[in-house]
């Protein structure tokens, strides 16, 4: 705090103005920097932040009538917000011990953002720099000043400030006494702990609520007030007029109470109406101030129903996102698979794969009059009942079928996660696993090209032999067609690759390189023309849709090559919400492969939608 305004107060003493004008230059010059901060927060709500912020009555009262100046700490905890949003993540622990050492209540945030971090797992890798960062910034501001004398340590613990959250306390018999502000704020703390995953505005929205209850709750704290300010600025910006009539009330509520409270005032009321109405201002105060918490009450349970409960990252706490991966031996569903994982990254996935469900190693002598595709070859119950206890949060033991040896490998764990892809030849076989899938996927790949790259695969990547490889496709087609094909009919979307020209699986033999046009089936409903325009005048294809006469279907004929860096971009503008959930280091793939990153991308934004239906 002495740094920030010892400038203008040595410049004061230099041109021999008064200190007190000093002060509220800097005060001034703290506002107009929130503001700033709050733009870059909030962009494009500049009116809304000159309403609701620099007019706002809070801060005119608390920071230019009363004099307080927590305006500073403030500034600098959303320094540190903006730093993290930025992904400055060394800055961001500069700027939080700034904050605690010019205000120690400050330090409320640091739990909240030790939980952003541990929870938001794409980010969890910066936690180390954050923490470093904080610490070296302990040692610059706070370390000093404690050990400069004797007393400096107690002077920070014994803050009459901080020891203002004691001062409500319900008293249980004998020498224990249960402090209430402690107790909401620790109870806050577990309920952010408990979504599995944080994002930004679900940060935003528990340090408004922890915020605003430890204010509420803390008796002759009116500074405290300004604490709360940026995070309801950012609540108003995504909610509706209600809110701004709320928060509205709310500070029109706090300028009541603060002058009511103000000895000066006092005096003024009691000049104006006589000492009978002076004698009555306790009890009025009392009133306001009760409206004022039930107004503040109402805004935290808004908050939590609208920024919280109503966040796809809260939902995934509930209920993870499920993708259901269907399609005959070699039609690419781990390529696929693979391709959306390198979007979300490992972090963010766990994967459940049907082949590692197989009842028998390969030497098994079962294989000679039973196929892979065929049901009864496949613990498909297990398989379900693992994908229901992931899709409910738990964990499960699980093997690795290696098609190299055709054996089983050791039992291992599989944690839930946010996404769980469930991967093999029946994953659209049984209802209930259908049931579990949040999006269900069917690759329908043409019979020949599906051939010719499964010759490739198992010959090249798996050691099979050429002619053990072409005898398997007569013997596993009649399977194929009874158990394997009809999946196609309960799939979401479906995806077919077809070569250009039928002639070009011969030529690729001959080393040239296949040049494949991709059918995509839309069940649900997409934003087809959207899509189609992105995808022919940012990535340069060609495209032909055709919607069925009842719009139950879009199909969509896509021909030619792009970049990951046109996919990516196309994502931006079909699916935005969509990269909040993506890897800070996502991997677009290139050609078909990144095309079908896109459409699925788009499905999974519309699926996360219908889950506020």
């Amino acid at each position: 705090m002495w740094l920030v305004f010892l400038p203008l107060a040595l410049l004061a003493k230099l041109v021999g103005m008064e200190v007190s004008t000093a002060y509220t230059l800097t005060l001034m010059v703290v506002d107009a920097l929130l503001l700033v901060l709050l733009q870059r927060l909030v962009p494009g709500r500049d009116r809304m932040l000159l309403l609701v912020y620099w007019l706002s009555p809070i801060t005119l009262v608390a920071t230019y009538w009363l004099g307080y100046n927590d305006l500073v700490p403030v500034a600098l905890l959303t320094l540190t917000l903006y730093c993290i949003r930025q992904r400055l993540n060394w800055a961001a622990g500069v700027a939080l011990a700034a904050a605690i050492s010019a205000k120690l209540s400050m330090v409320a945030a640091f739990p909240f953002l030790l939980v952003y971090f541990l929870h938001n797992q794409p980010h969890r890798k910066f936690l180390p720099d954050f923490l470093r960062s904080f610490g070296l910034g302990i040692g610059l501001f706070l370390v000093p000043f404690a050990l400069v004398s004797s007393d400096g340590l107690a002077m920070i613990l014994s803050n009459p400030e901080v020891t203002k959250i004691y001062r409500l306390a319900m008293p249980m018999g004998g020498d224990i006494t249960v402090y209430v502000v402690p107790l909401v704020y620790l109870l806050t703390l577990y309920a952010a702990w408990r979504v599995r995953r944080f994002n930004f505005d679900l940060l935003c929205a528990m340090l408004c609520i922890a915020f605003l209850m430890t204010v509420l709750l803390t008796p002759a704290a009116p500074g405290w007030f300004i604490w709360v300010l940026p995070f309801l600025v950012i609540y108003q910006a995504s909610s509706d007029r209600i809110a701004n009539a709320l928060v509205c009330l709310f500070s029109c509520l706090y300028v009541a109470t603060s002058l009511l409270a103000d000895i000066n005032a006092k005096e003024a009321i009691a000049s104006l109406f006589g000492t009978p109405v002076f004698t009555l201002l306790p009890r009025g105060i009392s009133i306001v101030h009760t409206a004022l918490v039930a107004t503040g009450v109402v805004l935290a349970v808004r908050i939590w129903r609208e920024g919280v409960s109503r966040n796809d990252f809260f939902r995934f706490s509930r209920r993870p996102f499920v993708l259901g991966i269907a399609g005959d031996s070699g039609a690419g569903k781990d390529t696929y698979s693979d391709a959306l994982k390198g979007l979300f990254g490992d972090h963010s996935v766990a994967t459940l794969s049907g082949d590692d469900y197989h009842l028998w190693d390969r030497q098994r002598p079962m294989w000679q009059v039973m196929t892979h595709l065929n049901p009864m070859a496949n613990d498909i119950e297990a398989f379900a009942n693992d994908l229901v206890a992931l899709t409910d949060g738990k964990s499960i033991q699980s093997r690795h079928y290696d098609h190299k040896s055709g054996r089983m490998s050791k039992p291992f764990k599989i944690d839930s996660n946010d996404f769980i892809f469930a991967s093999g030849l029946h994953a659209l076989y049984l209802p209930i696993l259908r049931r579990c899938y949040s999006l269900s996927v069917y690759l329908d790949i043409d019979e020949e090209l599906r051939r010719y790259l499964k010759l490739k695969r198992d010959v090249e990547v798996r050691g099979h032999t050429r002619e053990r490889v072409l005898a398997s496709f007569e013997r596993r087609e009649p399977d194929s067609r009874r158990f394997i094909r009809p999946q196609a009919t309960h799939a979401d979307l479906l995806f077919s690759l077809k070569p250009i020209h039928p002639n070009m699986l011969a030529d690729a033999s001959a080393g040239q390189q296949l040049r494949l046009k991709l059918v995509a089936r839309s069940r649900l409903g997409l934003s087809e023309i959207s899509l189609a325009r992105a995808l022919i005048g940012i990535c340069g294809l060609h495209v032909d849709m055709v919607t069925s006469s009842d719009s139950a279907e879009v199909v969509l004929t896509i021909e030619g090559e792009t970049t990951g860096k046109d996919i990516e971009l196309a994502a931006k503008i079909i699916c935005p919400d969509i990269f909040e959930f993506l890897d800070t280091s996502a991997k677009w793939a290139d050609g078909v492969a990144g095309i079908m990153q896109l459409i699925t991308l788009a499905h999974i934004q519309q699926a996360l939608t219908k889950r506020f239906i």
